[in-house]
């Protein structure tokens, strides 16, 4: 007994040491798993990159350390990238300009690219690729927005602002340090973390982000195609008033674009676009996933998942990315490549503007949007206060008021993740209760957030560019009373996105869902949908179940024409 003792007490001096060493040693960002991988990543790396951060004490302190850590560390991945450290005060920080702590700019000497605030989530990500893309002298832009950039003979100086939750940020200010990169004498570029630097936010009067500034006076509300970006860019004019007058790229379907031949195109990398592209290949047949918007669908915007086998929980932004990460492994996923035509003959052919794709068969898995309320003053406050993603812009109103009309999972999900943030929550819905999971209802009793049943939104009001409340009526008396608040976070429900098949003439049901039989083939053959754009259940499971579905049918149709022996007979 005395040895067992004995042996115990030395383990527990021992793990004591331990953890005082470990104590001692600064916490690091990027964990170790992660070294190697960014070491192999920079290898590559030609010219030198410097990163200079600019900092003051007095300000902004928590994310000043992170910024100054994050560089130093990325700085001793590779002799390649250097950093320095300056203050607002400095000689350095006259000559470029700065003024907001922190600040960091990338390759001063060669462009014009900078962060206010320290790049937080996965703008971090696109931090990493530009400094890749500056070493190797690559600026990442396609041909048609490269020849856009030539054209340009006047200064623009962009300005993006973010949340570090926002999915649709980071591509965002791809496309603005891609510009920057490319016309290093007249392009400068900018990501402003709207939650580090608010004064800048509100002088600019940003609700939702991406919130993309030119010139201070030109504005992209979202993320938009990287060619429309660059056109926008160097015109000052919206895309839909160039096409309005005949002008902008991609005008012709097809005219001069490449022209790939593939077995299948699914459009749409949410879950069930993804896993149809996956089935497909490991069928035997070659595949290529183009995606208008950003990879993940509706998923990538969830805060949290609780309801997919294997997790617990894990948030929809991490899932989308595992899927995506396998999905590659079999087909090309084109991110940003959106469908403009598709002409169905002895082939389909479809039309992006970037490529003519010669394919066998087409699985529309473009899943769904957001419902709108239908009421005065959500359009005109949209992307100033009205929201359909509390993921994006719920960091906005940390410490400010905000309701969310809605009564179901995603309604729920909203309110409980912006009560996280700590944003004073009021939910308004129109029925008595919820039409929510249990647990979901339960946890926002549990968090105490506040609810109004039995009423409607029937206006949303404002001044200055801001949201300032909802008028709310009574369902049962048709009372109506004025409910002040900074944000509304619309939640109730999903309109399919049908543009394509009512092109083609695919039958819809009653709802305006696809109308797909059990094998997921559409009205017209060697066409097929899964996801949300087919209706039903709208969970990811299903998702899931209707993309491998759609790509099996694809490979037994292709074997074996149902279509020629229906002739036949």
């Amino acid at each position: 007994m005395a040895l067992f003792g004995s042996d115990k007490k030395k383990k527990t001096n021992e793990n004591k040491e331990a953890k005082a060493t470990k104590a001692a040693k600064p916490k690091r960002l990027i964990p170790e798993d992660n070294l190697a991988e960014l070491t192999k990543f920079f290898e590559p790396m030609q010219e030198p990159v410097e990163l200079v951060v600019f900092t003051d004490p007095k300000h902004n302190a928590p994310y000043n350390d992170f910024m100054v850590s994050l560089c130093r560390e990325l700085a001793e991945i590779t002799p390649k990238i250097t950093a320095r450290f300056e203050g607002l005060e400095s000689d350095a920080a006259k000559l470029y300009g700065v003024d907001f702590s922190p600040t960091l700019l990338l390759a001063p000497d060669r462009c014009k690219i900078r962060y206010l605030g320290a790049p937080l989530g996965e703008e971090a990500r696109t931090l990493i690729e530009t400094i890749m893309r500056l070493s190797v002298g690559k600026s990442g832009l396609g041909q048609i927005s490269r020849q856009l950039l030539g054209d340009l003979e006047e200064k623009r100086h962009i300005r993006v602002f973010v949340n570090p939750a926002c999915p649709y940020c980071p591509g965002q200010v791809a496309h603005a340090f891609h510009c920057a990169m490319e016309r290093p004498d007249l392009v400068s570029a900018e990501c402003v973390d709207s939650s580090q630097h608010p004064a800048l936010a509100e002088r600019f009067h940003v609700g939702s982000v991406p919130h993309t500034f030119v010139n201070d006076d030109f504005s992209m509300l979202g993320l938009v195609p990287e060619e429309r970006f660059a056109v926008e860019l160097v015109t000052l004019k919206s895309a839909e008033e160039l096409v309005a007058h005949g002008h902008g790229p991609g005008m012709e379907p097809g005219g001069g674009l490449a022209v790939e031949e593939v077995d299948v195109v699914v459009a749409g990398a949410g879950p069930a676009g993804l896993t149809a592209a996956m089935y497909a290949v490991r069928s035997g047949l070659s595949a290529v996933v183009l995606e208008k918007n950003v990879i993940g669908g509706q998923v990538a915007l969830t805060p949290v998942v609780e309801n997919y086998p294997g997790f617990a929980n894990v948030a929809g932004k991490r899932l989308m990315e595992m899927i995506a990460d396998q999905a590659r492994g079999y087909a090309d996923v084109r991110e940003g490549e959106g469908i403009e035509e598709v002409k169905i003959g002895k082939h389909v052919e479809v039309y992006t503007n970037k490529a003519v794709y010669v394919a066998r068969a087409l699985i529309l898995a473009t899943g769904a949007t957001w419902k709108k309320l239908g009421v005065p003053g959500e359009d005109r406050y949209f992307g100033f206060g009205v929201s359909y993603c509390s993921t994006c812009d719920g960091y906005l109103y940390r410490d400010k008021r905000a309701v969310v009309v809605g009564g179901g999972n995603t309604a729920l999900t909203d309110a409980l993740h912006l009560k996280n943030l700590g944003v004073d929550v009021t939910v308004i819905h129109r029925r008595s209760e919820f039409r929510a999971e249990k647990h979901l209802a339960d946890s926002l009793a549990k968090e105490g957030v506040k609810t109004i049943l039995g009423a409607v939104v029937t206006e949303i009001v404002g001044a200055d560019n801001k949201v300032t409340g909802v008028r709310v009526k009574n369902v049962a008396d048709e009372t109506e009373t004025l409910v002040e608040t900074d944000a509304v976070f619309v939640a109730i429900g999903l309109l399919p996105n049908t543009a394509i098949a009512e092109e083609l003439g695919l039958t819809l049901d009653a709802d305006g869902f696809i109308r797909t039989d059990r094998a997921k083939r559409t009205s017209i053959p060697r066409i097929y949908a899964a996801g949300d754009v087919t209706g039903g259940a709208r969970q990811i499971v299903t998702a899931v179940g209707d993309g491998s579905t759609a790509a099996l049918s694809a490979f037994e149709d292709l074997a074996h024409p149902y279509w020629k022996k229906e002739k036949t007979a």
